[in-house]
């Protein structure tokens, strides 16, 4: 299957993958690179066999308008199936993005996920924000340790998903139970956040398990998909009791 984030952008996300051994180029300017966090960066680079070369500027290399100085070129990740995601874990955990357009929510969900012990994060291949430089440079190196799925449809993904024994539970604002007294938390699940605006498809909810919302207090519409499903992943690791 194709793979993601091949070239990188930002100290973190760069440094990340130099750790897990992906990375075979960079690009830095002269002078960050004189910094001791570029200093270590490029230690860690050649220590790696990743060829670094000083340029004047790498703005005219780069997807975002904050490089930090600093792009790479790497080997990409590979993405799993559906399938394989769900068996890398006993209990698994899994993040369910339908839609999301806006790539820095993606990886802020991304590292959210990370931090919560969530298994991977289903993606879709249409319609969707790219896995890309901007994505990756939210996530501070999330992508490294979370498996991806990359899907044609995330309605068909849900139905994949409770054939596979998972739990769904898609997040939407008007629903009338609340997220903290679901009690399959502790079970096989994927949580499913919707577009920015949009919210999750009418397709996908019909689909889901539990339909459920996040409390919040009178007067406030809604929530950032990011920060909604960050509240969801840790509301799901503290029901598991998996965080120290």
């Amino acid at each position: 299957m194709p793979g993601i984030g091949d070239r990188l952008e930002g100290i973190h996300a760069v440094t990340a993958a130099l750790r897990a051994g992906r990375v075979t180029s960079l690009c830095i300017e002269r002078g960050p690179a004189q910094s001791a966090e570029m200093q270590s960066l490029i230690a860690l680079a050649r220590e790696s066999g990743a060829g670094v070369e000083l340029v004047a500027d790498v703005a005219p290399l780069a997807a975002t308008s904050a490089p930090q100085g600093v792009v790479a070129q790497a080997r990409p990740l590979p993405t799993v199936r559906l399938a394989e995601l769900v068996a890398r874990a006993a209990l698994p955990a899994l993040i369910v993005l339908d839609h999301a357009q806006d790539p820095r929510n993606v990886g802020a969900i991304a590292r959210s996920a990370r931090a919560a012990g969530f298994d991977g994060m289903v993606v879709s291949s249409r319609r969707a924000a790219p896995l890309g430089a901007t994505a990756f440079k939210a996530a501070v190196g999330a992508f490294e340790h979370l498996a991806i799925a990359v899907v044609a449809s995330i309605a068909d993904a849900v139905r994949q998903l409770r054939e596979l024994g998972v739990w769904t539970v898609a997040l939407d604002g008007s629903a009338t139970e609340s997220l903290y007294g679901v009690r399959i938390l502790d079970e096989p699940v994927a949580v499913i956040v919707g577009a920015e605006g949009r919210g999750v498809s009418k397709l996908v909810l019909e689909r889901c398990d539990v339909v459920a919302r996040l409390p919040m207090a009178d007067g406030v519409e809604s929530l950032n998909a990011g920060v909604a499903a960050a509240l969801a992943m840790f509301e799901i690791a503290r029901a598991r009791g998996t965080l120290s």
